[in-house]
């Protein structure tokens, strides 16, 4: 993706602090709070799925669609990652909502989780 290309995208990286390095394989679910069909009985749509790189990146969250004005959710199956590594889990998995409002769509929204078994952190990065 080239700087041009990352208007209005939606990508994260996962890195391990504990292991001080990417987290490969993390499954990371995308969705939206919906208004209307599609919603599941939660009032949330999933917009996809996807699993970290090598590089513990997801480089387009929303398979070549654009951000619209609405909050958005991150599922990250943290539990799955610890358990294949015969590591603790204490989150099984890490949500984080995100509000994206008409001003701020066409801008690249970046999601990084620093992720350890006993404590995550998250903000927006770029």
């Amino acid at each position: 993706m080239t700087a041009s290309d990352t208007r209005g995208a939606l990508t994260s990286h996962v890195l391990d602090t504990a292991l001080g390095q990417p987290a490969r394989d993390v499954l990371i679910r995308v969705e939206a709070r919906a208004s209307g069909g599609g919603a599941d009985a939660s009032g949330w749509t999933v917009l996809g799925q996807h699993t970290t790189d090598a590089d513990g990146r997801v480089r387009d969250l929303l398979g070549g669609q654009r951000l619209q004005a609405q909050t958005y959710r991150l599922t990250f199956e943290t539990g799955a990652y610890f358990r294949a590594a015969g590591r603790p889990v204490f989150y099984p998995r890490v949500q984080v909502e995100i509000d994206v409002d008409a001003a701020s769509a066409v801008q690249h929204h970046h999601i990084p989780l620093l992720l350890s078994p006993f404590g995550y952190s998250t903000y927006r990065g770029s």
